[in-house]
């Protein structure tokens, strides 16, 4: 599998909050992999960025978090998770966090096709409708896409709707009982 960007990263803990320097791998299939040492041996952490990345933030847009000592604000990166985690990163200079962002946001929507025969991934960009569109006897493909977050909101909103109505009018026709048994 492709490698899209590595290099070290402080990461501050969930638990405890504290910073570590972790080596941190970005895959071409939006994985985010958290190292120990640069030899990859030790396995310490991992986030699918492809399903559960809502936003990404760096630098002064990270308000109220602090980065290690010896680093300013502009080096901060914020994954937000769809489950309302976040994971802090603050990388070695400011240039370096908005790489990182924008590396992490090009794997987070971007899907790619690999060809076997040249051993190599191209991204394949998306029209308006989220269609993409490939040539056909130019290969094998493995097509990723990004589902739409926002997808079936309508139905969930639909749904609330009704049940609002529902309880709306039985509560109507509660109303009225002490007046029909006086």
């Amino acid at each position: 599998m492709a490698l899209l960007k590595s290099g070290w990263l402080w990461r501050q803990t969930s638990i405890l909050k504290r910073w570590k320097l972790n080596w941190c791998d970005l895959w071409i299939d939006g994985s985010l992999v958290f190292y120990k040492t640069d030899s990859r041996r030790e396995f310490e952490h991992r986030v699918g960025l492809r399903t559960s990345c809502v936003n990404v933030k760096s630098g002064l847009e990270c308000g109220g978090l602090s980065p290690p000592e010896n680093q300013p604000r502009e080096n901060l990166l914020l994954v937000q998770l769809r489950d309302g985690s976040t994971v802090i990163l603050c990388a070695n200079s400011e240039d370096e966090a908005l790489a990182w962002k924008l590396t992490i946001l090009e794997a987070r929507r971007n899907p790619f096709t690999y060809d076997p025969y040249d051993d190599s991934y191209q991204p394949v960009s998306m029209d308006g409708n989220n269609t993409i569109y490939l040539a056909p006897g130019s290969g094998t493909h493995h097509i990723l896409v990004q589902r739409d977050p926002y997808d079936g909101i309508g139905e969930q909103v639909a749904l609330g709707l009704l049940a609002g109505m529902a309880v709306g009018a039985a509560m109507r026709s509660y109303l009225w009982m002490p007046f029909v048994f006086c």
